[in-house]
């Protein structure tokens, strides 16, 4: 029993409540552990897996997994966390994103044992009459206590009526699926909570909740996201996984190891004693660099990408000579146009923009193929242009 409360609070934020929990993993059935992906964008990145690797710790513990994909709910926009009404998404756009959804999932979960619904399923036969029903069961003033929802309504943005649908929405999912467990990210609290109040008054045990962390970007500032060009996506090549991976902090590498990496905690500890006692944290980011790239790509392509990664870095494939650069950020990153700039690498930032739109800029050997990227303070990169100019920068 303490194993396994010692897996599912791994890396979690907060577990609401742990006594709940503790009594229905003593009764010995398989629980059912919910969460919900709203399909917004084709493709998931790595802050998506954490909710996902969790999943997983619980299918592994002999539980019921369901992934819902939220395909009713991506037409209203969940609006956690925007100062502004997120437009819907049409019908067609929200199908062709799930499709996608469905088949990257299982490069984490095991197919066999995950259950995979539409939350379409029951909200287009509630009707008129079950959604005036479902407005009833909460006030305004319950919605405006939600953090975002009240600064907006502070700040006097405007707060469509169908966005107060969405926790209820989300709530009612875990009445639909008789849910133990819901997962969520911390910026989700609310919407998990609502739905252990809609289950006490549909006359359901209320369900537990287990709140992740939210996965910062290669920015190391701002949550992971693909509008914000700091994300890694799964299906990304293995060669742009592992080298934005090897990009990152070696503060931030621990905080990536936490949440995402499959080895045991004694594992990641020895490697932090390592690191403490005077070891590389190159190496322990490589070993995890390869672990995220054959997750999703097969071994094999996690050993092509390694030994491509050793003929630049140690067979002296790059020059030993390139001169080196302390660059300061003001935001906690800066843009690799204007890292190019002050490294002497190009004339100017849009002169950098130019030869990033040629595929001619590399970092740590990976092609820069998004003008919009940043290295995070505390990093540090080879830069290339062309197949001549090299610097060595430390972002600072």
């Amino acid at each position: 029993m303490q194993d396994a409360l010692r897996e599912i609070k791994r890396g979690a934020d907060e577990l609401l409540v742990e006594s709940e929990l503790v009594d229905r993993l003593a009764a010995g059935r398989p629980l059912r552990i919910k969460a919900g992906f709203d399909p917004t964008a084709p493709d998931l990145h790595l802050g998506h897996t954490v909710l996902l690797n969790k999943l997983r710790t619980f299918q592994q513990l002999g539980h019921q997994v369901i992934f819902l994909i939220g395909d009713f709910t991506g037409m209203i926009g969940d609006p956690t966390g925007k100062n502004a009404t997120r437009p819907p998404l049409t019908r067609e756009a929200v199908a062709d994103n799930a499709k996608t959804y469905q088949e990257q999932v299982f490069k984490i979960l095991d197919p066999d044992r995950t259950e995979v619904r539409f939350n379409s399923e029951w909200m287009e036969t509630l009707g008129s009459v079950g959604m005036i029903r479902l407005a009833a069961s909460h006030t305004v003033a319950r919605m405006l206590e939600r953090d975002d929802f009240r600064k907006r309504y502070h700040g006097q943005q405007p707060i469509a009526i169908h966005e107060f649908l969405y926790p209820l929405i989300q709530g009612y999912d875990s009445v639909a699926l008789k849910a133990d467990v819901e997962l969520g990210g911390t910026d989700q609290k609310f919407n998990l909570l609502m739905g252990r109040e809609l289950q006490k008054q549909n006359g359901q045990p209320a369900q537990c909740v287990l709140t992740m962390p939210l996965l910062e970007g290669l920015d190391g500032v701002n949550k992971m996201s693909k509008s914000l060009g700091n994300y890694i996506g799964i299906n990304e090549p293995p060669q742009e996984i592992f080298g934005k991976l090897m990009s990152v902090s070696d503060e931030l590498m621990w905080r990536y190891i936490q949440l995402l990496s499959f080895e045991s905690l004694p594992t990641i500890e020895g490697w932090r004693q390592h690191v403490a006692e005077g070891g590389n944290p190159r190496n322990i980011k490589v070993g995890f660099a390869q672990e995220i790239v054959a997750r999703f790509h097969g071994q094999e392509a996690a050993r092509q990408t390694l030994s491509d990664f050793e003929a630049r870095f140690q067979r002296g494939a790059q020059p030993g000579d390139m001169p080196e650069f302390r660059l300061p950020a003001a935001e906690g990153a800066l843009a690799v146009p204007q890292l190019l700039k002050l490294a002497g690498l190009v004339t100017s930032t849009s002169d950098a923009i130019r030869q990033i739109a040629g595929g001619g800029v590399r970092l740590d050997g990976e092609r820069v193929v998004d003008k919009g990227v940043s290295v995070p303070v505390g990093a540090t990169v080879v830069a290339q242009v062309g197949k001549r100019k090299f610097a060595r920068v430390t972002i600072v």
